[in-house]
């Protein structure tokens, strides 16, 4: 088990040509429960099968297992509808590796930074790229973008 501290936040688009980014990746996860979350995901070509705990504050705990990419690809059959797809790159800032999605498809247009920190009370040095914090707003939780059409939703814009 490994405690996840995480930051997410809003991305100004408009400022993404000017990054370098260290990886880039497509990603391809699905839920099969929101309470434990239970996401299965393809990175890459490797298949995973992660459950979290409920979050405090910025912190979940978090239990994540590599499984053959064949049962990852049945797996991601069962959650149906509820599957996101993005492409995530990551860059460098001040010390941190962040980690940028872009997501895909019905989601097409959300762009989400997020970060890991080694402790709640961790300080980090906001990128100019960054616009709001979302760390607490449900709305950007992954477990539940997946159950909407973002194209289509109210609060898209903010």
């Amino acid at each position: 088990m490994v405690l996840e501290i995480e930051r997410k936040f809003l991305v100004d688009k408009r400022e993404m040509h000017k990054l370098t980014f260290l990886t880039e990746e497509l990603i391809a996860q699905g839920y099969l429960s929101s309470n434990p979350t239970v996401r299965v995901r393809i990175k890459g070509n490797r298949g995973f099968l992660t459950i979290k705990s409920s979050t405090k504050g910025i912190t979940r705990k978090e239990f994540e297992y590599e499984i053959p990419t064949d049962d990852a690809e049945e797996l991601l059959k069962l959650c149906g509808r509820n599957v996101l797809k993005k492409i995530r790159r990551t860059i460098e800032h001040d010390g941190h590796i962040w980690e940028i999605d872009f997501f895909m498809g019905r989601h097409s247009g959300l762009v989400l930074a997020e970060v890991e920190l080694n402790s709640a009370e961790e300080f980090i040095k906001l990128p100019d790229w960054v616009t709001r914090e979302v760390s607490g707003d449900s709305r950007y939780y992954n477990s539940n973008l997946v159950k909407i059409d973002w194209s289509k939703h109210p609060w898209r814009k903010g």
